[in-house]
């Protein structure tokens, strides 16, 4: 009898052991997957949430927390329903900070949708004669984009026009 108390000892041990052992590693495969996880992704993860996007220090721009309804997303930039048929496109640089965004995760995106950068919608706008307004730290600039670069659009006020590296754009807003 003594012996089969030990064995049953033993092999409580052994179990109780293993659970530990299969807790550490699915805490260290959850956190290695965490790790992996891109803004872009959650953001994809979380379409038709209505975020909060802090872009810029509120006390020097005040227009540097938007606000709306998350339609769409891509790897470099996202777009948000403002309301009144306002949409404001931000590129994922961009954020500061963001609030709304659900624990979900989008699968990694495709191909196509990874070569959909900024340029391409910026390019649709500007074919598209929108008028727009781009967030810049340096102010905000209102106008219609008239070309789109590699790296920077051009923003005709009129007769003259900004240029304006995708550096520097904190948002574009149309209406």
């Amino acid at each position: 009898m003594r012996w089969e108390l030990l064995f049953a000892d033993l092999e409580g041990q052994l179990e109780a052991a293993r659970t530990a052992a299969s807790r550490v590693d699915v805490a260290e495969l959850t956190r290695a997957e965490r790790s992996r996880v891109q803004l872009a992704d959650r953001l994809r993860g979380s379409l038709g949430c209505d975020l909060r996007v802090l872009l810029a220090d509120q006390s020097t721009h005040p227009q540097g927390l938007v606000e709306g309804r998350l339609v769409d997303a891509a790897v470099e930039w996202f777009l948000l329903s403002a309301g009144a048929g306002v949409q404001v496109l931000v590129p994922t640089p961009a954020v500061r900070a963001v609030r709304g965004l659900t624990p979900r995760v989008a699968p990694d995106a495709g191909v196509v949708e990874r070569r959909l950068g900024l340029g391409h919608v910026l390019r649709a706008l500007a074919r598209d004669r929108v008028g727009v307004q781009v967030l810049t730290d340096a102010g905000v600039l209102t106008g219609r984009i008239d070309k789109v670069g590699a790296d920077h659009l051009e923003l005709a006020d009129g007769a003259a026009s900004w240029v304006v590296p995708f550096g520097a754009v904190l948002f574009v807003r149309s209406s």
